[in-house]
């Protein structure tokens, strides 16, 4: 059989998955289609840190990225053939970002509980916003979120929080920013998702040597493997194309509005997944991240 054979058979099937996705898609509302995505990040992260008792940090990004790229890469083969060197940069650089990215927030989640490091992540994006709107009144949201992230930090009876945690969060939503920066440009240069799985591939062999070396022999065990999976699926597959059709039906402000939810549903599948309890300051803090997303959002 040729490999022509082979190419013109698997392409209708993925057709008809690609049909079958859409079509119940459509079924859904697109906010439905965020919140859903939001759920299924958290949960997703919620599974990842319970691997964190079997495997290091590191080792548990390499198999949800090289999981989610192989699903990715199976529904939209990425083609390099007609690009340029600037467009194979900027993908390279998208897979970079989307690699330290999740590196530096599951090290931030060993430290910290889940509503903690999403809402500190979220300054990454938030900045964005506000650096893109260039109004006044956003000073507010940069103080308020800064406010958020001052009770979040181990002072005196706090100092069970961890600056190591905090250190990481910080540097994983500078990596969001510069995500959602080049994703931008990689969305302009690569047709359809390919650019994803693209990136996903490339973000594979960033975190590849720390991955391997710190997970050894553990990361063959069927048991760990079929975890891996799933957090794959969770936190790359499910939401980032649940999210793509959502874009393509509803406005990014409102999209951006609905996503600034997401650190409320981190403490929330913490509390619920992992019993990580909130103290009343934590839950202000996160708050506080919440209403100056909504409010960049909404300026911009």
């Amino acid at each position: 059989m040729t490999a022509e054979t082979v190419s013109g058979s698997a392409r209708p099937y993925r057709i008809r998955i690609g049909a079958g996705v859409r079509a119940a898609s459509d079924a859904v509302p697109p906010s439905g289609l965020v919140l859903l995505g939001i759920v299924s990040v958290q949960v997703g992260a919620g599974l990842a840190k319970n691997l964190f008792a079997m495997l290091p940090p590191s080792a548990v990004v390499f198999l949800r990225i090289s999981t989610g790229a192989l699903v990715l890469v199976a529904l939209a083969l990425p083609r390099v053939r007609g690009l340029s060197r600037k467009d194979l940069l900027a993908g390279a650089a998208f897979g970079v970002s989307l690699g330290l990215m999740n590196l530096s927030f599951y090290e931030a989640l060993a430290r910290l509980p889940m509503g903690i490091a999403v809402a500190i992540e979220f300054i990454g994006p938030l900045t964005v916003a506000v650096v893109a709107s260039r109004r006044r009144l956003d000073l507010l949201w940069v103080v308020l979120a800064a406010a958020g992230i001052m009770l979040l930090a181990p002072w005196g009876k706090a100092a069970g929080t961890s600056w190591a945690g905090i250190g990481f969060a910080l540097g994983a939503g500078a990596l969001w920013a510069a995500y959602i920066l080049l994703s931008a440009s990689v969305g302009r240069r690569f047709p359809g998702t390919t650019g994803l799985s693209f990136a996903m591939l490339v973000s594979t062999l960033v975190v590849a040597p720390v991955g391997i070396t710190a997970g050894g022999m553990d990361l063959l065990r069927p048991e760990i493997l079929l975890l891996g999976l799933g957090v794959g699926l969770l936190s790359s597959v499910i939401p980032y194309t649940l999210e793509l059709e959502a874009l393509r039906r509803m406005p990014k402000r409102v999209f951006g509005i609905l996503m600034s939810l997401e650190p409320a549903a981190a403490a929330l599948a913490g509390l619920f997944i992992l019993g990580e309890v909130l103290h009343l300051r934590e839950w202000a803090a996160i708050g506080c991240v919440i209403i100056a997303s909504i409010g960049a959002t909404r300026s911009n």
